[in-house]
């Protein structure tokens, strides 16, 4: 074996890529790169030695975009060829991180003033389980977030929820108002009637202990939908 093809075995060709895509992002940020790069990048933390810019693109094909990547369960992610279970492990892990972020965000501020940090919270939070979860944010006087709760977990099309349930909550933790919360795992974000009774249900409820519902946010994989941007509370 020649010298030079030597030293080629020794620093295959991905591996002056790799360096140059850590160099972009820590140069430029994300704004440079697009959305399979930004998995590429990830990858080349839990698959050493290889080129992994088609598993980076194959994830972005199967799942229709980033976000969708990260909603994906590792069971999902693990039926992509060249994803092993540690990969799956931190592409999941991204996404944990990225609700504790959102989740710390929305403590000690106005969260009606600022509403944003609420709905990306329930996008990140609920929007890639598979079965309907209800949440509901606890306020304080200030509109700050005291708790979130998850009261019920149901099936693909609806989850059962009892009014006492968040009754006794907002007396427990003597909240103010609440935010009430929950996914549509098919994606699409308006609301059913059920969900404009629910509504209803509970804020008559929570109005003998002088509770208000301030929104009810339904959250999807690509949006969310808001009763109170909507005029609907």
């Amino acid at each position: 074996m020649s010298k030079s093809h030597e030293i080629m075995e020794e620093h295959p060709h991905y591996h002056g890529h790799r360096e140059r895509l850590r160099e972009r992002f820590s140069n430029y940020g994300s704004e440079s790169f697009r959305e399979y790069e930004l998995l590429e990048l990830l990858l080349t933390y839990s698959i050493p030695r290889r080129d992994v810019k088609e598993q980076a693109k194959a994830l972005v094909s199967k799942f229709n975009s980033l976000s969708g990547v990260l909603n994906a369960d590792m069971k999902e992610l693990c039926e992509v060829e060249g994803i092993s279970e540690n990969s799956a492990i931190l592409i999941s892990l991204c996404r944990e991180m990225a609700a504790k972020y959102f989740e710390d965000k929305i403590y000690s501020r106005d969260v009606i003033a600022e509403p944003g940090s609420v709905y990306d919270f329930a996008r990140i939070k609920l929007s890639h389980l598979k079965d309907e979860v209800f949440m509901v944010i606890l306020l304080n006087p200030k509109n700050h977030v005291i708790d979130f709760t998850v009261l019920d977990e149901g099936t693909v099309d609806s989850a059962i929820v009892y009014p006492r349930k968040i009754v006794r909550e907002v007396i427990e933790k003597n909240a103010s108002s609440v935010i009430l919360v929950h996914n549509h795992p098919s994606g699409v974000c308006n609301p059913s009637n059920d969900d404009i009774r629910l509504t209803s249900a509970v804020r008559d409820a929570v109005k003998p202990v002088d509770v208000k519902v301030l929104d009810h946010i339904i959250a999807g994989k690509t949006g969310y939908f808001s009763f109170r941007e909507k005029n609907l509370l």
